[in-house]
């Protein structure tokens, strides 16, 4: 497991799949499987975490921040290297892992809205082999949706994202931070004007940061006490609605799948019918006729 080689062969650099045709902000995800080898990289705006997808233990020898670990990485085994630090890595197997960006500037924004520390003073500790279930948790559920094609929507990402990025400032960060928090649910008044928001905008893609701003709070606190209000989370919570509105233009009209799946948020004729199979056991044809 490695970040991928800047002088290796143009074959071996190509990811077997990556989110940059997806449209996610702030974060890339891509999966990689390498023959042997070795390679270096340095990002210079970007912090990395790699999470080992091989089915075999891999050894790998590492430099990293003037420190040398030689040792085997197996299936949920993690490495972080922070933005600047330039990396090196030779690997004596066939390796597959997944990478995992975040943009130094995503991580100082989530740092300045939940954390009582200077964003211009965060630094982030690197990490060789290390064990994070939160971590492999949030990139196992990030791979899916590399592997779905972005299913569960650009909500979903921006939640996974937040979540990610703050639980590497609790737990990377040098200087531990105090994370504020806020306990109780939004407001009733609040709550009404977000729900409001996503029933009048269904047919559009929302995205975590339009909700929060409307209440003028960070995206992460925002699905924290959303969550705590109705018991299930914002991407949730608007993949249910776009579903209820589709079955109901799909009873009460004759336009076709692809126009109702457009109204509703849907890219596609396809991108409906999976969701609305996963939560009706249905394809919207048969729901129509039944």
């Amino acid at each position: 497991m490695k970040t991928p080689a800047t002088h290796a062969t143009e074959s071996m650099c190509l990811p077997v799949l990556s989110s940059r045709t997806h449209g996610w902000e702030n974060i890339l995800v891509e999966q990689f499987q390498h023959p042997a080898g070795e390679g270096s990289a340095h990002y210079s705006d970007e912090h990395a975490i790699c999470l080992s997808l091989a089915p075999r233990p891999v050894r790998l020898l590492q430099i990293r921040g003037g420190k040398t670990y030689a040792g085997l990485y197996g299936k949920g085994d993690i490495s972080i290297t922070p933005a600047k630090m330039p990396f090196f890595a030779r690997w004596d197997s066939a390796d597959h892992y997944l990478q995992i960006r975040l943009t130094s500037r995503f991580i100082q924004r989530v740092a300045t809205e939940t954390i009582d520390i200077n964003p211009d003073r965060l630094e982030l500790m690197p990490e060789f082999r290390t064990r994070d279930p939160q971590i492999e948790a949030i990139g196992m559920m990030l791979f899916a949706e590399l592997q779905h094609e972005n299913l569960g929507g650009r909500l979903y990402i921006e939640s996974l994202a937040n979540v990610l990025a703050v639980h590497l400032l609790r737990q990377y960060a040098v200087s531990k931070p105090h994370l504020v928090t806020y306990e109780g649910g939004l407001p009733e008044r609040q709550l009404l004007q977000v729900l409001e928001y996503i029933n009048d905008h269904l047919d559009q893609d929302i995205k975590l940061a339009d909700l929060a701003s409307l209440l003028g709070m960070s995206q992460f606190h925002f699905s924290h006490l959303f969550k705590q209000s109705i018991g299930t989370p914002p991407h949730q919570y608007l993949l249910r609605q776009r579903i209820e509105r589709a079955k109901q233009l799909l009873k009460q009209t004759d336009q076709s799948i692809l126009d109702i799946a457009l109204l509703c948020g849907f890219s596609s004729h396809s991108h409906l019918s999976k969701q609305f199979r996963q939560w009706t056991a249905m394809t919207p044809t048969a729901y129509r006729a039944n």
